[in-house]
């Protein structure tokens, strides 16, 4: 089975892009990093991907988004990509991108979807929202990317519990410490084939 050509979009730290690239240094993942880009010069990932020997590179989104969608595709196509794992990526995907990389673009978000997405929900707000709901659970959803905000198919899901007496701080490092090994669990389902990745809609009969 062909291995999945991975590359990456961070805007922070990218922990769960650091578990899937060590992972596939481990041998436990049938795939090969190809590049790191982040909209930000200071994120962490790109040095993590570096530390790593995966290229990476700053892509600024603000000042040009149209520009920065065709060079974020461009870019891709050079390492070879054929899969798009988003790793706390906080910028809304251009058209060049979605359409390029359409039901090959995936993303992780740390709330049960539809309830708690949408835009505006990501980090600690989605735990506020879980437990302002009095939810019994929270969890982590892995979908495919499309033009809307945490809208596409769903992947998996992994339940995190919500625990008494839980501030937002405590449910956030509890699904912090899921989303990684997740991501790399599903990733691994994609890789053997276990998972499909949903057609896009132009390409079904």
């Amino acid at each position: 089975m062909k291995r999945l050509q991975i590359g990456f979009l961070a805007s922070g730290n990218g922990s769960s892009a650091c578990a899937i690239m060590d992972a596939m240094a481990a041998g436990d993942l049938a795939a090969d990093p190809r590049l790191m880009v982040s909209n930000m010069k200071t994120a962490g990932a790109l040095e993590a991907a570096r530390a790593r020997g995966v290229p990476a590179l700053c892509i600024p989104t603000q000042k040009d988004p149209q520009a920065a969608d065709a060079r974020i595709v461009s870019e891709m196509e050079a390492h070879a990509v054929d899969l798009i794992v988003m790793s706390g990526y906080l910028r809304r995907l251009g058209p060049k991108t979605l359409a390029r990389y359409a039901g090959r673009i995936i993303n992780i978000h740390p709330g049960p979807l539809p309830r708690f997405g949408g835009e505006g929900m990501y980090g600690r707000r989605v735990h506020e929202a879980v437990l302002a709901a009095g939810v019994p659970e929270s969890g982590v959803v892995i979908h495919v990317v499309d033009e809307e905000y945490d809208h596409g198919p769903q992947l998996a899901t992994r339940a995190v519990p919500v625990l008494p007496g839980d501030s937002a701080e405590d449910l956030e490092a509890r699904v912090k410490a899921a989303e990684p090994p997740f991501f790399v669990e599903t990733l691994r389902r994609i890789a053997e084939g276990a998972l499909q990745l949903p057609q896009p809609a132009s390409s079904q009969p």
